[in-house]
C-alpha cells in the first residue's frame, strides 16, 4: 500500500503542495490509519450489503430486473471507453502551493458553526439511487418531492435526458460512479477500478454523462472505496470541479470520507439503506429507524432504490408529519460535518 502510494505522488509530482499534504496526512495517520486497506477483509455489515443481495419477501415479489443498459440512442454516450491499455488522458491540473479550488472549496470541518434551526430540528436526507436504466421507476422518483435526492447510473441510455427532467423538477442530481467490488460482480460499463490509469478518463466520462451535477456517490465499490491510492485522483477532480462525494458506505472499512478531506471535497457517509429487504413492514423499520438516528444526532440519511414498492412507501411517509426537516444530501453533509467538528471542539 505504501509503495502504490508512493507511485501515485511520484506520478503527481509537478503537484508539489498536494503530494506533501497527502503523505503527510497518511504518515500522522501512521501505520494504524493504513492497516488492513490492501486486505478487504473487514466484514461487510447486514445494513451495508449491496444492493446486489437484496431479498425480496415472497408477499412482494417485484420485477427487479434492470433494462436499457447501454443501449444505444440519441442518449448515447459520445466517448468511447479509453482502451485498458491506453493512457488516461489527465483531468486534473498541477496544483499550486495554495491553490485556489481549494481556497473557495475547503474541508467542511473549517465551515462555520451549526446555524440555529440545525441544532432545532432534526434533518433526515434521503437518496434513491441506481436512477435511468428503468424508465419507469426513474420518473415515479422523480415524482418524489423535490428535496429527495436522485442519483443517475452514467451508463443507462436515457439518463441524460432524464437527469435533466430531474433538475428541472428541483431536484439535487447526483452520478452514481460504478466502482469495482470484492466479490467480482460487475457493477457496470466504465467501472473504476483499483491501480487503474483510467480512473481519471473514466470519471471524466461518467460526470459529463449526468448534466446538472452535484456530487456523486459509488455504485458498488466495496474493493475501490477501500483503496487510498485510487481514491486519490478521484478526491482531486472533484475538488477542481467543486463537487461532493457522498459515501454509500458498501463496506465498513471505506476511506471515502476521509481521502475526501484531505483534498477539500465536502463528503459524509450513509446512515441507512431502506429497502436491503423488500417488504412494506421492512421499508417502515427503516425509515423508524432513520427518524431514530435523526433525533439523536440531528443529522440522518437513508439510501433507496426505485423499486415499486419502495417509492410507495417512501411516497407515502413522506406526505405525514415527521417532525423534521427533508434536506439535499448536500445540506447533510455540511450538518455532519458541522456536527462532528462541533463535537471535536468541546
Amino acid at each position: 500500500m505504501i509503495r502504490r502510494i508512493a507511485r501515485w505522488t511520484e506520478k503527481r509530482a509537478g503537484d508539489g503542495a498536494l503530494a506533501v499534504l497527502f503523505v503527510g496526512a497518511v504518515a500522522v495517520g501512521g501505520p494504524s490509519a493504513l492497516a488492513g486497506l490492501g486486505k478487504f477483509a473487514e466484514a461487510i455489515t447486514p445494513g451495508m450489503a449491496a444492493q446486489a443481495s437484496v431479498k425480496i419477501i415472497p408477499d412482494d415479489r417485484r420485477q427487479l430486473a434492470l433494462t436499457g443498459f447501454f443501449t444505444p440512442s440519441l442518449d448515447a454516450p459520445h466517448v468511447l471507453p479509453p482502451g485498458e491499455g491506453s493512457p488516461a488522458p489527465s483531468i486534473a491540473q498541477p496544483v499550486p502551493d495554495q491553490p485556489a479550488e481549494m481556497a473557495s472549496n475547503p474541508p467542511l470541518a473549517q465551515e462555520p458553526p451549526l446555524r440555529a434551526e440545525d441544532s432545532v430540528v432534526p434533518a433526515i436526507a434521503i437518496c434513491i439511487d441506481d436512477l435511468g436504466p428503468d424508465m419507469t421507476g426513474t420518473r415515479k422518483a422523480i415524482g418524489l418531492p423535490e428535496n429527495v435526492t436522485l442519483s443517475f447510473l452514467p451508463y443507462a441510455a436515457a439518463t441524460p435526458r432524464l437527469a435533466r427532467e430531474a433538475e428541472t423538477r428541483g431536484h439535487e442530481v447526483l452520478a452514481h460512479v460504478p466502482m469495482e467490488a470484492i466479490g467480482g460482480q460487475d457493477p457496470g460499463p466504465m467501472t473504476l477500478k483499483v491501480d487503474s490509469p483510467q480512473i481519471p478518463a473514466r470519471l471524466a466520462w461518467a460526470l459529463a454523462r449526468v448534466p446538472g451535477l452535484k456530487g456523486i456517490n459509488n455504485h458498488e465499490g466495496s474493493k475501490f472505496s477501500t483503496d487510498v491510492a485510487s481514491l486519490a485522483p478521484v478526491a482531486e477532480a472533484l475538488a477542481q470541479r467543486h463537487l461532493f462525494f457522498f459515501d454509500s458506505r458498501t463496506i465498513a472499512g471505506s476511506q471515502i470520507v476521509r481521502i475526501s478531506h484531505l483534498f477539500g471535497v465536502p463528503s459524509a457517509g450513509r446512515d441507512v439503506f431502506l429497502d436491503d429487504i423488500l417488504s412494506v413492514s421492512a421499508i417502515q423499520a427503516q425509515l423508524d429507524r432513520l427518524l431514530e438516528k435523526a433525533r439523536r444526532t440531528g443529522i440522518a440519511i437513508a439510501i433507496g432504490h426505485p423499486h415499486d414498492i419502495t417509492l410507495a412507501v417512501l411516497s407515502a411517509w413522506l406526505a405525514q408529519n415527521h417532525d423534521v426537516r427533508l434536506v439535499p444530501v448536500s445540506e447533510a453533509i455540511r450538518l455532519k460535518t458541522n456536527g462532528a467538528a462541533l463535537m471535536a471542539a468541546r
